[in-house]
């Protein structure tokens, strides 16, 4: 069968040769799929910015649908849609500046990692870890996973937190 090369962007694959690789990195589907993918990760501001910049569609004020969707070149932002962003980057900036109001970790990343390889250290030599950490033992959650970890959209499943009770384990039987 070949070689399959597969487009994360547009969530497809196909015969990997030059002329089926270049059909399709030039195409329109993927420039818009690749287009779409880094948007997500566009800043408030800038996004502001451009809607600004563009004339609102005609057709999206008239019926609240327009054919062009997200290719579209005129704006669907409404005015309040507008004053929401405003606040968004209003919140974001004073946050960056206000130190009281921005939100701070229980504990950082690296004290949790240190943690876990003391508990780890101990697990391997078999002694019992005792030290000032056992009176944040008692105040941490059950999962032990730093906070602004789960705070974070689309996490992977490997670093969610195990459901309450465990995994559900299937028996497995094999026929000899």
């Amino acid at each position: 069968m070949g070689k399959r090369y597969y487009c994360d962007y547009c969530d497809r694959s196909f015969q990997d040769n030059m002329h089926n690789r270049k059909k399709h990195l030039y195409g329109v589907q993927h420039h818009r799929s690749k287009k779409a993918w880094f948007d997500h990760f566009r800043d408030t501001a800038a996004i502001l910015y451009d809607e600004q910049t563009k004339k609102p569609c005609r057709k999206f004020l008239q019926t609240g649908q327009c054919v062009f969707g997200n290719n579209c070149r005129f704006s669907h932002m409404s005015e309040t849609d507008m004053e929401n962003l405003r606040m968004q980057i209003e919140d974001e900036r004073r946050s960056r500046e206000d130190p009281e109001h921005r939100v701070s970790p229980e504990r950082s990343i690296e004290e949790w990692l240190t943690k876990m390889e003391k508990k780890r250290a101990a697990l391997k030599s078999g002694s019992v870890l005792k030290d000032e950490d056992e009176e944040d033992e008692a105040n941490q959650p059950e999962n032990d996973i730093p906070p602004h970890f789960l705070t974070i959209p689309d996490l992977p499943p490997s670093l969610l937190p195990p459901p309450h009770g465990g995994w559900k384990i299937k028996a497995r039987i094999e026929w000899g």
